[in-house]
């Protein structure tokens, strides 16, 4: 492990000579509109950059994953995946232009993830600039269908279709550098909506508002008495509803998500609150529904496995600060797959989902030499176990 350690430091300034061609993938892959659903046009870009670098072999899956394979030297070693999410959180109609500057590059999605997924795309010409060769097929994956209701579909289906053992991986994040997530937490994802008609036949004492409705709901949930072993937490994320200020909302939708390290207590928070939206619903006499857009279940490495211990290693040789967290995306599907994995951040960057994020150019050449040590790592048999 020392003899790639030690050469980490030196992939930095190779890697930032050819900042010209990594730059132009995340702006030609980033400023292409890929909302979950409609990942198309940026799968395509996708493959045609990786056929353009010559990879040994594109493809995409039975779920129109894109995928490139750069062949390894041994047909006898699994291969390592390095994989990131297509989707972002913007709508089509949403400005995807970027602004390049000296020291950073701003737009819509930059960091989550089409800084990800530009780096994933530079892999080929960034492995043949440094001259490494492994012995594992080394499988770039840009997975579609990821994040809300996505729900996963992109990885989940493209490991439970691929037909050989999977060596290790490496998910890939454009936020935050020095990120080291090995573990999932348990979640389920939701939406409640409340639905008031304006010609309903149930008579009501008092007009109801569906905002103030679900503001109820809300308060009931803030009242649950949640276990601080196994860590649980319910985190209200977003509402909406209504159509002008002098009128009662008549539609309003909360969403929100469970999060615990039991996915048990995360089912037996899902049914209180069923029951809260069950209760609230005939008391007032409106239509509520709970409705579940995402899930994962809880999973994780442990922190003496040695692919988290040498992650580790391999950013304090860079000077990087490892921070743990958890990961609720691709990781979760490869950790209940029982493949070892670990989700690494790209760079530094702020206004994390905005429509101007900014990520920062110069942290990136570390970032990237953290993810080919990564590679490396794996390649040298610290998932073989």
């Amino acid at each position: 492990m020392d003899t790639y350690l030690d050469k980490l430091p030196s992939f930095v300034d190779e890697i930032r000579s050819i900042k010209d061609i990594i730059i132009t993938n995340i702006l030609l892959i980033g400023q292409i509109p890929s909302p979950t659903f409609k990942e198309k046009r940026r799968s395509t870009a996708f493959l045609e950059r990786l056929a353009e670098f010559q990879v040994d072999e594109c493809t995409t899956d039975g779920y129109r994953n894109p995928i490139g394979i750069i062949r390894g030297k041994s047909r006898g070693k699994p291969p390592i995946f390095v994989v990131a999410h297509l989707d972002t959180f913007f709508e089509q109609e949403a400005d995807h232009n970027f602004t390049v500057n000296e020291n950073t590059i701003t737009g819509a999605g930059i960091l989550d993830n089409s800084l990800g997924v530009g780096i994933l795309v530079s892999l080929p010409e960034i492995i043949r600039k440094l001259n490494l060769q492994f012995e594992s097929d080394i499988v770039i994956a840009g997975v579609i269908q990821s994040i809300g209701k996505g729900n996963l579909r992109g990885i989940r289906h493209l490991l439970k279709t691929w037909a050989t053992p999977i060596r290790g991986a490496v998910c890939i994040e454009g936020f935050d550098l020095g990120r080291l997530s090995y573990y999932s937490h348990g979640m389920i994802r939701c939406e409640v909506e409340c639905n008031i008609s304006e010609s309903s036949e149930v008579e009501h004492r008092f007009k109801p508002n569906a905002i103030l409705i679900l503001h109820e709901v809300i308060n009931q949930i803030l009242e649950l008495r949640l276990p601080q072993k196994p860590r649980s937490r319910v985190i209200i994320g977003k509402i909406s509803g209504g159509l002008k200020h002098g009128i009662i909302a008549y539609d309003a939708t909360l969403g929100f998500e469970i999060q615990s390290v039991s996915y048990k207590m995360v089912h037996s928070i899902f049914d209180d609150i069923q029951d809260i939206v069950d209760g609230t619903s005939h008391e007032y006499k409106v239509d509520l529904s709970l409705n579940v857009i995402s899930n994962a279940n809880a999973s994780k490495l442990e922190y003496n496995h040695p692919l988290v211990k040498t992650t580790s290693a391999i950013l304090k040789k860079l000077d990087i600060k490892p921070s743990s967290m958890s990961s609720e995306s691709e990781l979760s599907i490869f950790l209940s797959h029982k493949i070892p994995a670990v989700t690494i951040g790209i760079t530094h960057g702020d206004h994390y989902h905005q429509r101007n994020s900014i990520m920062e150019i110069e942290p990136m050449y570390k970032g990237i030499a953290q993810l080919i040590g990564v590679i490396m790592a794996i390649d040298s048999g610290v998932c073989d176990e």
